[in-house]
């Protein structure tokens, strides 16, 4: 994106000329990172002239999953923001387009889906999209007084439902030349491999681009919004609109976000972090924010969330000061756990944070035995029926927390155990309701540095 152009067109006339009172100009928002490139960037001055005025811009999400996760969360933000200069967000979701799978960004053949599942996925995906908007017009919205437009999200089976597949490549795919399809990355990659691409992968590109034109039709989308690995579809999709009823459209990508080694964040390289609560708790979703690199943290501020450059730059002069605190990666998680997962979400995210890392303990108690089996997912939890007078040495051994008695005796004796995060060194310490035993039921062991052990403790009701 020619950034000297934007500027100097924003700074003219042109938006003025369109309307007394412009929406915000998206186009900006290339300085922080969230739009990398412009499509086709030649037309771009088109494009500042077109988001002078209230448009329709879309996104598409595939529900291949039953929870979207923070790959696709940038492309969402993206999304928000053309929402918060006064446009209209469209939320696709690919409920039609599932059956064929994308095969951007893929080695292999992506495994068939059947309708059942991708029925109940798309259902999961539209409630996940519009409780994200709700929580950010809620929570992080701070213009009250002006109303943002509504998201829409829309199911692409619409309008494929009464196609048939004569009628649809009659009309629609005489527009594809093959030596334009073969030349999309996403093809060239795969025919290069050993696996190579089966054919129904190959016309995803011709759907999306279907998809758009429909939206176009019915909504006046002029603008698409992707990841970099979108460019090909988008490029496909404004050829066919330009075939079909010689309008220009444009499309705006985001960038990819990856790990720390470079992979794609997404659920096929097994490392997604989910925007469902079921799947990715908000305290692990919390987490991931809280301990990403220092050297990542600004850049992820600019991406993830709406603070103004003068906020992020304030929270980074104050890192400086106190680079212990981690101050700007606690703010990114606070924004990004809000917006995923609104107020109470955020709330049992610091709750659970305060709980595992408290030198006191009594922030366990905050905690009701569900959160706390659920934070402590992995730890081997044993159930006990309270006794008069059980010992730590005895509690221990029942939970397998040590082999031999011995040992037991002389960890704790070297102060190598600790109950509810406060180290106790007699092994003879009688268990106690209120000091041992919390109000939720719950005794947490912790053996040395890393090694949990949970007491679920049966009294009678």
């Amino acid at each position: 994106m020619n950034l000297r152009v934007v500027r100097r067109l924003l700074q003219s006339n042109i938006c003025r000329h369109y309307s007394t009172n412009p929406p915000r100009d998206i186009l900006s928002l290339h300085e922080r990172g969230v739009f990398q490139s412009v499509f086709p960037e030649v037309y771009t001055s088109d494009l500042v002239r077109q988001l002078s005025q209230s448009i329709s811009i879309y996104c598409g999400f595939d529900p291949t999953a039953d929870s979207l996760h923070i790959g696709n969360l940038l492309a969402i933000v993206g999304l928000l923001h053309c929402q918060r200069g006064g446009h209209q967000p469209l939320c696709v979701v690919g409920g039609a387009t599932a059956l064929i799978g994308d095969p951007s960004g893929k080695t292999t053949d992506r495994q068939p889906m059947s309708p059942f599942d991708i029925e109940n996925n798309t259902v999961a995906l539209t409630n996940q999209l519009n409780h994200i908007f709700a929580n950010h017009e809620e929570y992080i919205w701070k213009h009250q007084h002006k109303k943002l437009k509504p998201v829409k999200v829309i199911n692409n089976a619409e309008w494929y439902k009464n196609e048939n597949v004569l009628d649809f490549l009659s009309r629609v795919g005489r527009s594809f030349r093959m030596s334009d399809m073969l030349s999309r990355e996403s093809v060239k990659s795969r025919l290069r491999s050993d696996e190579g691409m089966n054919f129904t992968e190959f016309t995803y590109q011709m759907f999306q681009s279907y998809d758009w034109l429909q939206l176009y039709q019915r909504y006046n989308c002029l603008v698409q919004i992707g990841g970099n690995d979108q460019l090909g579809n988008m490029v496909s999709g404004y050829e066919l609109i330009q075939k079909c009823l010689g309008k220009r459209v444009f499309g705006l990508t985001v960038p990819l976000v990856t790990s720390t080694s470079g992979d794609k964040l997404g659920k096929t390289a097994g490392n997604a972090v989910w925007l469902d609560y079921n799947k990715t708790y908000p305290f692990d979703l919390y987490q991931y924010f809280v301990n990403l690199k220092d050297t990542d943290v600004e850049n992820y501020l600019k991406l993830f969330t709406f603070l103004s450059d003068e906020e992020i730059r304030e929270v980074m002069r104050a890192h400086k000061n106190n680079e212990h605190q981690r101050i700007p990666h606690r703010k990114l998680a606070d924004q990004v756990t809000l917006l995923v997962h609104g107020e109470s979400g955020l709330k049992e995210a610091k709750r659970w944070t305060e709980a595992l890392f408290d030198k006191s303990g009594s922030s366990l108690s905050t905690l009701s035995a569900k959160e706390m089996k659920s934070l402590f997912s992995n730890v081997p939890c044993t159930k006990m029926i309270p006794e008069a007078g059980i010992t730590l040495l005895e509690a221990c051994m029942r939970c397998q927390c040590f082999s031999r008695e011995v040992d037991a005796n002389r960890i704790i004796t070297d102060g190598g155990v600790y109950v509810n995060h406060g180290r106790v060194s007699n092994p003879d310490t009688v268990l106690l309701p209120g000091t041992h035993i919390l109000a939720n039921n719950i005794t947490l062991l912790r053996i040395g540095k890393k090694n949990h052990y949970i007491i679920e403790w049966l009294f009678p009701s």
